[in-house]
């Protein structure tokens, strides 16, 4: 129950500072990484397909509710290459490794975004958005 009454005073109080449009942008972004996730689970990389998002919200909204929402970093990244394409804006998802012999490490984030994880890492994909994602 008390669960309950923490996540309904977070929406209050997401709708006090953002109003209803970024309420349904946290909402679009908890549900999209959930859906990224299944879609990973089946098909890989290739599977991921994610409605637009709702207008309005700004992308330190998304990430605080991607942060929040329990989504490891592709997911995350995934949702956010798509939130950036409603906008009209491109990113990459670019996927990193460590070395094997330091205890092997995987690390996805977008291009351009700074990463303190990204400069330890080699990159060895580096995901496009989909042109079906770009107005």
């Amino acid at each position: 129950m008390a669960d309950l009454v923490r996540a309904l005073r977070a929406l209050a109080r997401i709708t006090r500072r953002h109003g209803p449009l970024g309420l349904a942008v946290v909402v679009w972004a908890l549900l999209a990484c959930r859906r990224v996730r299944r879609q990973l689970v089946r098909g890989g990389l290739d599977a991921v397909r994610l409605s637009a998002p709702p207008p309005g919200g700004t992308d330190a909204l998304v990430r605080r509710a991607l942060g929040r929402g329990g989504g490891n970093c592709l997911e995350s990244a995934l949702v956010l290459q798509r939130w950036f394409a409603r906008r009209r804006v491109a990113r990459t998802v670019v996927i990193g490794v460590s070395a094997p012999g330091a205890g092997f490490h995987a690390h996805a984030w977008l291009d351009g975004d700074p990463d303190p994880h990204q400069h330890d890492l080699a990159e060895i994909l580096r995901r496009p958005a989909p042109g079906s994602w770009l107005p």
